[in-house]
């Protein structure tokens, strides 16, 4: 295989509806919360260069955007996707990697976040220097938490007033220190656990 990870432009607005096809069907098939995106609005990100793509030999392989929020005070990497053809090769670190870096460039007094119900992500995410942070740590721009609305999750998000969900949500501040392993290696053990609990309290009668 030759997968190459790029900037995504114009040239891939081909690749739209397999993207969305693709983060769809993921989310369908893992059972977890996630918001819908349209052909449209991933041509909008591929055109103003907010999104990276991998590409087998024009096949395509993964794929991950950027949105910015309060002035570009705030960015995070959404819709990261590994086509089926192509999991299990470390293929989703190498995009987040990508577009985490890219994002710092880009964006350099920005800070990174994120919300994920998935623990492959929160691991990435650890490994780059995420940490957890309580969702009053993150972006208060409601355009933002407007996106949580196709989300199978939404309505525990809108009743607990945007401050809790089953998302776990997840800060990197590049002024607070540079771009190091963390000190305390991601235990999946304890983030399923840590889940598990979350589930219980929301979901309960």
């Amino acid at each position: 295989m030759n997968i190459s990870i790029i900037i995504a432009q114009e040239e891939h607005f081909k690749y739209a509806q397999i993207i969305c096809d693709t983060i769809e069907s993921s989310a369908l098939l893992r059972g977890t919360g996630i918001a819908k995106r349209t052909p449209e609005y991933i041509q909008k990100k591929m055109e103003n260069k907010d999104a990276v793509i991998a590409l087998d030999n024009g096949v395509f392989a993964g794929f991950c955007y950027i949105e910015s929020w309060q002035d570009s005070n705030y960015v995070a990497h959404s819709g990261l996707i590994v086509h089926p053809d192509y999991r299990n090769l470390g293929l989703a670190k190498k995009i987040k990697s990508k577009v985490f870096d890219y994002s710092l460039e880009k964006y350099p007094n920005a800070k990174v976040f994120g919300i994920t119900t998935g623990l492959a992500v929160m691991k990435i995410n650890s490994e780059l220097g995420y940490k957890p942070v309580p969702f009053s740590e993150l972006t208060t721009d409601p355009s933002f938490w407007k996106g949580c609305q196709t989300c199978t999750n939404y309505e525990i998000l809108k009743s607990k007033e945007n401050k809790l969900c089953l998302c776990t949500g997840m800060l990197y501040d590049p002024k607070e220190k540079p771009k190091t392993p963390p000190k305390h290696p991601f235990n999946v053990r304890i983030w399923n656990r840590l889940k598990k609990i979350k589930q219980a309290l929301f979901l309960e009668d």
